[in-house]
């Protein structure tokens, strides 16, 4: 199997969305992203000429589609696999990370927009939300519960894995996940037919 050697652009990409992940949208510049992907300047400009929004909306994009891509896997064999596999993707990157990194998606979503109108961001953050808490839904739904029980704890899930890793970065510990990944279990266990 060969190795895919990633372009500018993705390095640019999945530089902007582990900076973001650590940093925040705000904190996050498109010159210290260039150098952090060790891609020049002028291409980082090239790719994303509509500026920081436009990059910020593809490095949500991009970790929206990374995680979807691991969670479509596991929920094959079913929900409760499925959610382990969410709370240990995100238990992986905060101690890799030394509890600096959370996700870029939620960094997004909880800075203050520049203007009155939503930026593409954040619009971006919401679909990733969505597509998320769709695939949870759906093999929650495969597997017995009913559909309005199923798209409320997909939602669940969802907000308490993502404020789980904000408290483990807080809290430098895994704490917050393993007390999370329990409860959580338990409901989904609880809700399913199989």
């Amino acid at each position: 199997m060969t190795k895919h050697n990633p372009t500018a652009r993705e390095r640019i990409v999945a530089g902007a969305a582990d900076m973001i992940s650590r940093r925040g949208l705000n904190a996050t510049s498109i010159r210290e992203t260039a150098k952090h992907a060790r891609a020049p300047l002028g291409s980082t400009y090239h790719y994303f000429p509509e500026g920081k929004q436009q990059l910020a909306t593809e490095a949500v994009r991009h970790t929206g589609e990374w995680v979807a891509r691991r969670l479509r896997r596991e929920l094959e064999a079913g929900p409760v696999a499925g959610l382990r596999a969410f709370l240990d993707l995100w238990r992986k990157i905060v101690v890799d990370s030394d509890f600096r990194a959370g996700c870029p998606v939620l960094a997004v979503s909880i800075e203050e927009p520049p203007t009155d109108e939503t930026p593409i961001a954040l619009a971006a953050a919401a679909d990733v939300f969505e597509e998320w808490e769709g695939l949870l839904a759906a093999s929650l739904r495969e597997h017995g519960a009913e559909p309005e029980q199923a798209a409320q704890l997909a939602t669940l899930i969802v907000a308490a894995v993502e404020g789980t890793v904000a408290m483990c970065r807080a809290k430098r510990s895994t704490q917050p996940l393993d007390h999370t990944a329990e409860q959580l279990q338990a409901l989904v266990r609880a809700a399913i037919k199989d």
